[in-house]
Parts: C-alpha cells; structure tokens; sequence
C-alpha cells in the first residue's frame, strides 16, 4: 500500500513539539507515495519502526492511503506471510473522545500491573491527555504487556 502525508501530518513533522517521536519521523519522512510500506518498513525495522507506527500515524490523520488506494489492510510483504494489521478507519463509528475514555482505563490497568517497571510507562500514559496522545503510547504498552494483554487495549482504542 502506498500512503501520502497528510496536511496535518506536514505540521506535525514542522512541529517537533507533538505529533511524531524521533523514529517515527524518519519513517514519515519517507512515505511519499512512491514507496509502498513495506519498503519503508524494511528500510527502518533497523531502528525499530513497526506496523504499529504506521497505523498510529495512519489513526492520528498524518498518513493517508495515496489516490486510488484502499485504507482496508496494511500489508508488510507480498504473499510472504508476514502479518497484516486492520487500520482503523473500519472503526464503529465510535468519537475520539470515547474511545479514548473507554482505553484510558484499560490503559491504565495495564500499566499499573506491571509494577515499578511500569513507572515510566505510567507516567506517560498520566500525561496522554487525547485519543492522539494515547494512541501514540499504545506500541509501547504493547512492547511492555506483551499482544495478549494489550489486545483488549487495542480493540478499545481501533475498533
């Protein structure tokens, strides 16, 4: 799938104060339409760039699928078996708002029980104020409960 920046995603990378972590930019910056994800995806797994980047950026508004794509499925390959992820513009129809405060508490059992580990991870999530915000925390939360806990996380945040 090939995506383009969005005008809201421009003013997130002219804005280093919100919108995109360090690592994220680098693999924004690439995505021009004429590289497919998967390309990108290979070009920075080295700095630890996954799917779940993409589609925070994709749910956020910077990335937009580029004319005549479909936002149905990210794929990272072509019929190599490698995973697919469901983006999140398939969302019920749910607000911003209420999903964040239905994930929020999720968010927030999850973090607490991985204890003193968990304390930065914590605070972060304390100072994730919007759906965006949250949003871009989740692939660290998942890095730190692992996908079967995280999985109740994601269905309240995407779907």
């Amino acid at each position: 799938m090939l995506l383009v920046k969005t005008q809201a995603g421009q003013e997130a990378l002219k804005d280093r104060q919100r919108g995109l972590t360090s690592r994220q930019r680098t693999a924004f910056i690439l995505f021009d339409g004429k590289r497919s994800t998967a390309e990108v995806l290979a070009a920075t797994a080295a700095m630890g760039i996954t799917q779940d980047d993409v589609q925070a950026m994709l749910v956020r508004g910077l990335l937009a699928p580029a004319a005549g794509q479909t936002a149905a499925r990210l794929s990272t390959g072509g019929g190599d078996g490698l995973s697919s992820l469901e983006l999140s513009e398939e969302i019920s129809g749910r607000s911003d708002v209420e999903r964040y405060q239905s994930a929020y508490l999720i968010a927030t059992e999850l973090t607490s029980g991985l204890g003193l580990r968990g304390f930065r991870l914590n605070l972060a999530l304390e100072g994730a104020g919007s759906f965006d915000d949250l949003a871009a925390l989740a692939p660290k939360i998942r890095d730190a409960v692992g996908d079967a806990k995280f999985a109740r996380l994601e269905k309240a945040l995407f779907s």
